[in-house]
């Protein structure tokens, strides 16, 4: 390929894709447009497959895997799995486009709910010490937590009914430190996955944030962070976003797992969310982790090189 060819290379690309997407447009005023001439497009678009082309089929097939895995994943997602996973390196723009080429989208995402249980007779509220500071560079610095409703059974003959997550994410890694489910939303359910955290980070003092919800504002709960050694911190009145990346965990989480999917048994749901723990811990790539999993960023962290 010619030098003039080479400085070109970006031009014939978008025109071709352009052309790709929009058969209708004409390809002498998009020339026109980059500044060429159509016989060196033409040219250029006769000659056998370059290196691009051979990296463009190899991420449409890998687009098309990654999309068969994980529906949900939009192109920004797909992008990063492409990194983290296979070794291809090439940014959004890029993948976007192939991805509306092959008309691929990720499912709609749901609007989630809080099921919390705000306390009418709080016995202690603190105030909002977080204060919206979500960053954290230091592991077991602070720590989210909330809890979350799920529904099994579908059919008029079978048994419906529901299951509490309770889930305590450290801000640094976005790691879930501890989580439990049980039947009722309550205290012990609140309680053990409290207990459980500590023992996976002994010596822990985060600072400790939630809503104001009937568990977390207890005598017995208030006494349980004062033991630790933590300094407790709550969300105001009517302000999720004052937790939101423990909202944002729930929005993933639903969206990923349970929108739109149907379970017929305790069983099924809880094997479905044991296996989505696994895949958001050591599978699932974030970008706010440097296009690492929360497993993976946790460990580097541990050895103090990131």
């Amino acid at each position: 390929m010619t030098l003039k060819r080479t400085r070109h290379l970006d031009i014939y690309i978008t025109i071709k894709e352009l052309i790709e997407e929009h058969p209708d447009y004409p390809v002498s005023r998009l020339c026109r447009l980059g500044h060429i001439t159509r016989t060196s497009y033409y040219k250029w678009k006769s000659r056998p497959d370059n290196e691009n082309d051979v990296l463009n089929k190899r991420i449409a097939e890998k687009v098309n895997q990654i999309h068969e895995e994980h529906p949900d994943m939009g192109y920004r997602r797909i992008r990063d799995t492409l990194e983290h996973d296979y070794d291809i390196r090439v940014n959004d723009k890029r993948v976007l486009r192939i991805c509306r080429k092959k008309k691929i989208r990720s499912i709609i995402k749901h609007r989630y709910n809080c099921c919390t249980k705000p306390a009418s007779d709080p016995a202690y509220i603190a105030e909002n010490i977080l204060n919206r500071e979500f960053h954290s560079d230091k592991l077991n610095e602070k720590w989210v937590t909330d809890v979350s409703e799920f529904k099994y059974g579908t059919g008029e003959d079978e048994r419906k009914g529901k299951i509490y997550l309770s889930v305590i994410l450290d801000l640094c890694d976005r790691r879930p430190v501890a989580y439990v489910y049980g039947n009722h939303n309550d205290n012990s359910l609140v309680f053990t996955t409290f207990n459980k955290a500590i023992e996976s980070a002994p010596g822990a003092t985060p600072i400790f944030h939630s809503d104001r919800g009937y568990q977390y504002t207890s005598k017995e709960f208030r006494q349980k962070v004062v033991d630790a050694g933590m300094t407790q911190s709550m969300s105001r009145v009517a302000h999720c976003i004052d937790n939101g990346p423990m909202e944002g965990f729930w929005g993933i989480m639903k969206r990923e797992m349970y929108y739109g999917r149907k379970f017929r048994t305790k069983e099924e749901l809880l094997k479905a969310i044991e296996k989505y723990m696994t895949y958001y811990t050591g599978k699932r790539v974030q970008r706010k982790l440097k296009v690492m999993t929360p497993m993976e960023y946790h460990e580097i962290k541990l050895l103090g090189t990131a």
